[in-house]
């Protein structure tokens, strides 16, 4: 009898972030695949390559080609907390936005970036760390954003504790 037994092994996936200078920025510890398919809302397969260069980032992807600045990209929990000279460059970066509103605060994306991230949480630790890391950068978001990004934080802790 032959067994049907199929090892429960994940793909390996090679990453599609290449650092392409010598002088790494310090905003490139932000760069994912992740915040590139929820800023440009593609998924992953449609992403070709996310080159770092010295001053901005390459996006090339499906019907894509865009240079972003390491300033739009989110802050991640994996690679510690940010700096205030990350506040900063984010700051400056949101000021150049046309519209009064959007001048103050992170774009929109990034709360359904952080949304993602809490369904995402496979433990309440992990849960916990990406909202210390939003109460951190809470400047970054209007008192409605906030209360939206509160809402899914606590519908997922109450989903983790069922």
């Amino acid at each position: 009898m032959v067994s049907s037994f199929q090892p429960k092994t994940t793909p390996i996936c090679s990453s599609k972030i290449v650092h392409k200078s010598s002088t790494l920025h310090p905003q490139a510890r932000f760069v994912t695949e992740k915040a590139v398919c929820v800023m440009f809302q593609i998924c992953v397969e449609n992403i070709y390559t996310v080159e770092c260069w010295r001053y901005v980032v390459y996006v090339h992807g499906k019907g894509l080609s865009k240079f972003v600045s390491y300033a739009d990209f989110p802050p991640i929990i994996a690679v510690g907390t940010p700096t205030s000279q990350d506040c900063t460059k984010w700051r400056k970066r949101w000021r150049k936005h046309h519209s009064y509103t959007e001048r103050k605060h992170a774009p929109h994306w990034w709360a359904e970036f952080f949304t993602l991230q809490f369904s995402a949480a496979t433990s309440e630790s992990v849960l916990q760390t990406w909202w210390q890391l939003i109460t951190l950068i809470n400047f970054a978001f209007s008192s409605e954003t906030l209360d939206q990004l509160r809402s899914s934080y606590n519908q997922k802790k109450t989903m983790l504790w069922v």
